[in-house]
């Protein structure tokens, strides 16, 4: 479950991007999540434990130094082991932001979840610190998070497998490369099982920045889709068996692009300065 925010205080930002966001020409994604975390006083470390390849966590490093930031350090975690050492939780600490790189999801929740460090992301964001993550980075940062599952534009019986993710926030359930790997179908299925929660398909070079007044606002090139089961009237999930369609009625699907933005708790989407024609 989210942590308490503190009496007094705000949450920080939570940062889910879509994956392959743009890191050289013109990172506004990056550049952005700097800023938030102080500009050139910025702290961050970045976690790299989704991937395996060496050079994820160096390169996060030194696009963030580049880009102005005062401090920034990788942390990996190879073992559960390693989630306990005082002198990486205490740097956690430390951070004005933490940047969760792609890679595999499972692998970050099989190291990281119900340690002290999945515990102290959650708490720190909760006490004002910005969080986040690409791609894997991005699906682990919900409560309920999609571990794999089927492309396809449908959704469909057992076309998507849930597990638990870290849990900053309960009010939405990510997915990414989401028009470019053809995910809607696995993303409305996920829905169909949990209506409660706001499902959120990330373009790659796409983020939504997530506000502590839960107000969504798009960054990046892409778009955004917002699946809505607010009103969901009926699904046929407990009466077809696996590998068959759903029937789902009632959803509300809004595609937000850079500008737009959409409030997780009113759900009312606007698109902003897009909206404003020019005479």
């Amino acid at each position: 479950m989210p942590s308490r925010i503190p009496d007094g205080g705000q949450r920080g930002w939570i940062i889910p991007i879509g994956g392959a966001e743009e890191k050289e020409d013109a990172p506004q994604i990056l550049s952005r999540f700097v800023d938030l975390c102080g500009g050139d006083e910025a702290d961050i470390v970045v976690i790299p434990s989704a991937s395996q390849l060496r050079d994820t966590g160096p390169r996060y490093v030194r696009l963030f130094r580049a880009l102005g930031a005062r401090a920034v350090e990788s942390i990996d975690f190879d073992t559960r082991r390693d989630c306990e050492e005082v002198g990486r939780l205490s740097r956690l600490r430390e951070a004005s932001g933490i940047f969760l790189t792609g890679g595999n999801q499972l692998r970050l929740t099989t190291l990281l979840g119900g340690t002290q460090v999945s515990r102290l992301i959650r708490s720190q964001n909760a006490a004002g610190v910005h969080v986040a993550g690409t791609s894997a980075g991005a699906a682990v940062l919900s409560e309920h998070m999609i571990a794999f599952g089927e492309e396809g534009g449908s959704p469909r019986a057992g076309s998507v497998r849930l597990a638990p993710g870290f849990g900053l926030t309960n009010r939405f359930i990510i997915d990414q490369h989401f028009r470019q790997r053809d995910r809607l179908g696995r993303l409305t299925t996920a829905l169909a099982f949990n209506p409660f929660a706001i499902g959120i398909g990330l373009d790659e070079d796409t983020a939504a920045f997530i506000g502590p007044d839960n107000d969504l606002e798009v960054v990046g090139s892409g778009g955004v889709t917002v699946v809505d089961a607010h009103g969901l009237q009926f699904s046929s999930m407990d009466q077809v068996d696996e590998g068959q369609p759903l029937c789902v009625l009632g959803l509300q699907v809004h595609v937000l692009t850079a500008g737009a933005s959409f409030n997780l708790h009113t759900r009312i989407a606007s698109a902003g300065a897009l909206a404003v024609r020019k005479h």
